[in-house]
């Protein structure tokens, strides 16, 4: 009885459809960088405006409250009060506040600043966590 070799295999890398897929990605970038540096090439200056700068402005507060309920308004202990009147914003600016509370706080507390956050007008709030 004759046992038939198996073909062996062709193991040969195909550069042919690598080759197009690099050449495609090259051509890609090409015209995307044309695009990124036409605005760099005009020689515009802007002007001033308080309405744009005001409107423009986005800050972030962190408030950390600790195991003992006081709470810190970017690094300096400060009341609840004193917490709303630096919260509180022009029309049109945005800003954000990140809560760092010790995890033996009593929740309230965190919900109160939350609320005070929320009265300034204040939508973007985080909890920072580990």
């Amino acid at each position: 009885m004759k046992f038939l070799k198996p073909a062996e295999e062709d193991f040969s890398l195909q550069i042919i459809n690598l080759v197009d897929v690099v050449l495609v990605l090259l051509i890609f970038f090409m015209v995307t960088t044309s695009y990124v540096g036409f605005a760099s090439r005009l020689d515009i200056q802007l002007p001033d405006a308080k309405a744009g700068a005001a409107a423009g402005q986005n800050r972030s507060f962190t408030i950390e409250i600790s195991g003992e309920g006081k709470i810190y308004l970017d690094g300096k202990e400060s009341g609840k009060e004193e917490i709303d009147a630096a919260l509180r914003q022009p029309a049109g600016a945005k800003s954000s506040v990140i809560i760092r509370a010790d995890k033996k706080l009593f929740y309230g507390l965190a919900v109160e600043i939350m609320g005070i956050c929320r009265a300034a007008g204040i939508n973007d709030i985080g909890l920072a966590v580990i």
